[in-house]
């Protein structure tokens, strides 16, 4: 087998949801998080880690899945949700620690994040009743036939009795559920929810709380912007958020707020920080610790939230979370100080870690026989426009500085979002380019998380012009200070990184070849295709309707008659985040020009496209057209011509 169908062979599928979860001195985690090239066993398996080397012990079952770990407050309970009876159909199950494990619920629909009262006699999760498919925007969406928009599916705040069985559905009928939190007392919970379509109108989601005796919901904070990880104070007075300008649910970066539980006006803990926090919790009655994007790295920090005096606590060139390929974030014990995480970077392999914070010994070492196939990633620096840019440039594998390389370009998602330096995901695995002899640049231009609230919100009303000036200043650097061949350059990118890749090809001919991933062509059409046009508001400052020039004037199909690069579109058949028609439209526009270009949709996928054949099958196409446009041409056959 040749290195190239070793990397591509089609790994087994696996859903996301994955969390890591701590207790007072033990770790939970299912052994899935960190298999990567392996099969899990059927049973549902856990690592248990004490002081002594880790332990295992199995819940029985021919389960196809699990998910949702969440620990009792004494610890001796875990409540989890299992498809073991039926493929695709989770219920949520409570165990004893080393014992058998009994099903608690009998529902039709999608179940998550189940979370346990303070005094462990009920657990709160999110029921979606008879949903068609798993809830966000990134899954696949269900085919559009008959009355349009006729039926919404409301994800639902639940909550299970363990003493009688009884399951309650809390909020409202036409209320959707996004996250929760108990209040310290356990009397009420506070949530982030929003009336309407669930996928949707995240954008314009508000904060609120639930009496748990009554279901009595009342208004807490109306956000101007998005708020995130809502997490109630020790006292039971404040509820602390992250809120500010974000592109994606669940991508989360902004800053720390404090607002009252009964309502009022929300304080910033965090003005003018140079990092975006993505996850918080209270360490203290008096004191909140936060994960961050900083500068491209991991962070983690705390803040007072009396004289807003921020704490730095650890930082590094990696990945530190709680999910498989998850945001940044941190699983902190009831002891408050200490943690576990899932650490991986380019260069290392994801494990479990645990310790205080910082301090991390590594626990589990089910990856050590993995190793990159790739070359170094160095953080690089470089300005524009007066602003400092950050990025990660990937050396080619064998690097020789002798040699001069051609390099692409990958720009991330979002555009609220930011390249890290983890060991890469199976979707989008553009560090394959190395290993094909490509440097490859990953810039955090303008509009990204980790310089703080104002750079995030530095390309509203802007996309396609200081963004991608920033692009391009960070490939004049690389191209000045490292041997790369200023005539083989490509560019590539999925969501935000596809429409940059068509934005780029329509501005400049610097680029010899393209791949676009799930790209947008035109803004205005765009903004009736999509499910999620609530977010396109705050970035382009009106909607398409009232002022439908600010679109014009960042969508690529306008300058279309530019293009001479070659550009492989790809898309997701049933994505409804950035809807193929997107793709189809640029494709069609180039093959009309006489530009080489290529369309794939693949059948039945959403936005993350999950299929490990199309996965491959994605890897495969790139990697052979930037092969095709940027490798020199043999000295033979240049000879023969």
């Amino acid at each position: 087998m040749s290195m190239l169908e070793k990397k591509l062979t089609p790994l087994p599928r696996r859903r996301s949801h994955r969390r890591l979860y701590i207790t007072l001195g033990v770790i939970v985690v299912l052994i899935a998080f960190i298999l990567l090239f392996t099969d899990v066993p059927n049973d549902i398996a856990f690592i248990t880690h004490f002081v002594a080397p880790p332990k295992h012990f199995t819940y029985s079952g021919h389960s196809n899945y699990i998910s949702s770990v969440a620990w009792s407050p004494d610890s001796k309970q875990l409540a989890f949700l299992s498809d073991v009876e039926r493929s695709g159909q989770f219920q949520l199950y409570i165990g004893g620690v080393g014992g058998a494990a009994h099903k608690l619920t009998n529902l039709t629909g999608y179940l998550a994040d189940p979370a346990w009262s303070p005094d462990g006699k009920a657990v709160a999760f999110l029921f979606t009743e008879n949903a068609p498919r798993a809830a966000g925007p990134l899954m696949p969406m269900t085919p559009e036939t008959g009355v349009i928009g006729a039926t919404i599916y409301e994800q639902r705040l639940t909550v299970a009795d363990l003493a009688t069985g009884t399951i309650r559905q809390l909020s409202p009928a036409d209320l959707y559920v996004y996250e929760f939190d108990w209040s310290p007392d356990g009397k009420s919970l506070v949530a982030i929810a929003a009336h309407g379509a669930g996928d949707d109108n995240w954008y314009i989601a508000q904060l609120y709380t639930f009496a748990l005796a009554s279901g009595e919901m009342k208004p807490v904070y109306k956000p101007p912007l998005h708020i995130a990880v809502p997490r109630w104070s020790p006292d039971g007075k404040s509820v602390a958020f992250i809120a500010g300008l974000m592109s994606d649910e669940g991508s989360t970066g902004g800053d720390v707020f404090l607002v009252p539980a009964s309502g009022g006006e929300a304080r910033n803990l965090t003005p003018e920080i140079k990092a975006s926090p993505s996850w918080i919790t209270w360490q203290s009655p008096d004191k909140i610790l936060f994960a961050e994007n900083i500068d491209g790295d991991a962070g983690a920090a705390t803040v007072d939230v009396a004289t807003g005096k921020i704490t730095p606590l650890w930082t590094g060139p990696e990945v530190v979370t709680t999910e498989a390929w998850g945001g940044i974030g941190i699983s902190l014990a009831a002891d408050h100080k200490t943690s576990a995480v899932i650490r991986h970077s380019a260069a290392h392999p994801p494990e479990v870690w645990a310790g205080p914070i910082g301090e991390w010994k590594q626990v589990t070492h089910v990856n050590q026989a993995v190793h990159p196939e790739w070359g170094e990633l160095k953080s690089v620096h470089w300005m524009s426009d007066g602003k400092r840019i950050q990025g990660w440039l990937l050396y080619p594998t064998n690097y020789d500085p002798s040699k001069r390389y051609p390099m692409v370009v990958t720009v991330h998602g979002g555009p609220g979002a930011a390249a890290h330096a983890g060991w890469p995901g199976r979707f989008f695995n553009t560090h394959l380019l190395s290993s094909h002899g490509f440097f490859v640049l990953y810039p955090n231009p303008r509009g990204s998380f980790g310089q703080g609230e104002a750079f995030t919100r530095a390309n509203v009303k802007d996309f396609g012009y200081g963004d991608f000036r920033d692009i391009l200043a960070g490939v004049d650097e690389v191209v000045k200070e490292r041997p790369v061949d200023n005539s083989r350059i490509g560019i590539t990118g999925w969501s935000y990184g596809g429409y940059m890749t068509m934005w780029a090809v329509t501005q400049t001919n610097r680029f010899r070849a393209a791949v676009a991933g799930a790209g947008i062509a035109n803004w205005q059409s765009y903004c009736g295709e999509n499910d999620i046009d609530q977010w396109m508001t705050p970035f382009f400052g009106a909607s398409v309707y009232d002022d439908p020039a600010v679109y014009a004037k960042s969508s690529p199909i306008n300058f279309i008659k530019n293009v001479k690069t070659p550009t492989l579109v790809l898309a997701g058949e049933r994505d409804g985040e950035v809807p193929a028609p997107q793709s189809r439209e640029f494709w069609h526009a180039l093959k009309a020009l006489g530009v080489e270009t290529q369309l794939v949709i693949y059948a039945g996928e959403g936005h993350a496209i999950s299929r490990p054949e199309d996965r491959a099958d994605i890897m495969q196409r790139l990697l052979g057209w930037f092969d095709r446009y940027l490798k020199p041409e043999p000295v033979s056959q240049r000879a023969a011509q």
